[in-house]
């Protein structure tokens, strides 16, 4: 806390359970903001960035409002369902754009899943030869939230 920040890595209750897939996106939303309330219970100073790779991307842009995150970092922001090259038709970035705070995604070029558009987020970085893993990445996604995030949270608003 002595940086005016705490950060929280949560496995997806989905997942605890041994299930492989994450199930309705309703009871996926709802868990989320239980976790969140408990956790602002003991951080109410600081405000909340919401982070998730693939699903839980979603599930971040999904609760934004709700659980009144100031930003996403979105990893991996799985655009459409993949399969043979995709299927562009059923887009999800009403759920990237319903979060209404700014968002960043980072994104692979080589992602089956799709690459959000730029005009979607408040910024969109695609990592050159990654794939939907983004294994190889992590300086690249560090410098990424390192140059944006001072700049969103310079104007958000501290609870309590």
């Amino acid at each position: 806390m002595a940086a005016g920040a705490a950060v929280a890595r949560v496995t997806q209750p989905y997942r605890v359970a041994g299930a492989r897939a994450p199930g309705s996106a309703l009871r996926q939303d709802a868990a989320w903001l239980e976790i969140i309330a408990a956790l602002r219970r003991d951080y109410v100073a600081v405000p909340l960035v919401q982070g998730g790779r693939s699903n839980g991307a979603r599930l971040a842009c999904r609760t934004a409002g709700p659980a009144g995150a100031a930003a996403v970092i979105a990893l991996a922001f799985p655009l459409h369902p993949p399969g043979k090259g995709g299927d562009p038709s059923r887009s999800r970035a009403d759920e990237l754009r319903a979060a209404d705070v700014p968002v960043l995604v980072i994104n692979g070029e080589r992602d089956p899943f799709g690459v959000p558009d730029a005009a979607d987020a408040d910024r969109l970085v695609v990592l050159k030869g990654q794939n939907h893993a983004l294994s190889g990445g992590r300086a690249a996604i560090a410098a990424a939230v390192s140059a944006w995030l001072p700049g969103v949270l310079g104007g958000a608003d501290r609870p309590g």
